[in-house]
C-alpha cells in the first residue's frame, strides 16, 4: 500500500474484499429537463442509495429545453433497476437509458499540466504525439496536453508522465453514446 504524499498508483482492485463482487460498470444517459435543480435531485437520489458516481457530465442536448446527464457507476443490477424506476418518478426526467458497454461509444476530456525543463519537453511531446494528444499551454516550466478518449488510455498517458512530474491533472468526466441509429 503507498505511503501518503507518494507517487505510487494504487488500484482500487487490489483493495477489494475476496468474495465481493461488485456489479458491471454502468453508463446511464439520463435526458431531463433543463432547468435549476434536477441536478441535485438526480444526484442526491443515487447518494441515497448509497451509490458512488464514479463520473459524471451534464450538458445541453440540440434542445436548448433538455440537458444530457451522463453518469458512471459501479453496481448490482438489481439496485440499479430500482434506481432508475426512482429516477423515472422524477418530474424533470424524461428519459433513461443504461447504456451496453459493447454497444457504446464513450469518451473523456483530460488536461495534464506537466513539469518540463529544456531536457524533457522532447520526450513529453512525443508522448503527447503517441496518444494524439494536443500541446495547448507552453510555459518556462510546464507543458499542458489535451487528451481525449477512452478511460483506460487516460490511464496509461498519466503512467507514461507522471515520471516527469504531474502538475496537475483534471479530467470531464465520460461521455457516452449509443453505436448505430438510436432507439426510442
Amino acid at each position: 500500500m503507498g505511503e501518503p504524499a507518494t507517487q505510487e498508483i494504487l488500484d482500487l482492485r487490489d483493495l477489494q474484499v475476496p468474495g465481493a463482487r461488485p456489479g458491471r460498470r454502468h453508463i446511464l444517459s439520463i435526458l431531463v429537463e433543463n432547468k435549476p435543480g434536477v441536478l441535485a435531485r438526480v444526484a442526491g437520489l443515487f447518494a441515497r442509495r448509497g451509490f458512488n458516481i464514479a463520473t459524471l457530465a451534464v450538458g445541453p442536448t440540440d434542445d436548448s429545453t433538455v440537458s444530457r446527464v451522463t453518469l458512471t457507476v459501479d453496481g448490482a443490477v438489481h439496485p440499479i433497476d430500482q434506481v432508475t424506476k426512482q429516477l423515472h418518478k422524477l418530474v424533470n426526467v424524461i428519459k433513461i437509458r443504461d447504456l451496453e458497454p459493447d454497444e457504446t461509444v464513450a469518451r473523456e476530456l483530460a488536461l495534464f499540466k506537466i513539469s518540463a525543463d529544456a531536457d524533457s519537453r522532447a520526450q513529453i511531446m512525443q508522448f503527447t504525439d503517441i496518444f494524439r494528444g494536443k500541446v495547448i499551454d507552453v510555459s518556462k516550466r510546464s507543458v499542458t496536453v489535451e487528451v481525449t478518449g477512452t478511460d483506460d488510455k487516460i490511464e496509461a498517458f498519466e503512467r507514461m508522465i507522471r515520471p516527469f512530474g504531474l502538475i496537475e491533472m483534471v479530467r470531464t468526466g465520460e461521455i457516452a453514446v449509443s453505436r448505430g441509429r438510436a432507439v426510442t
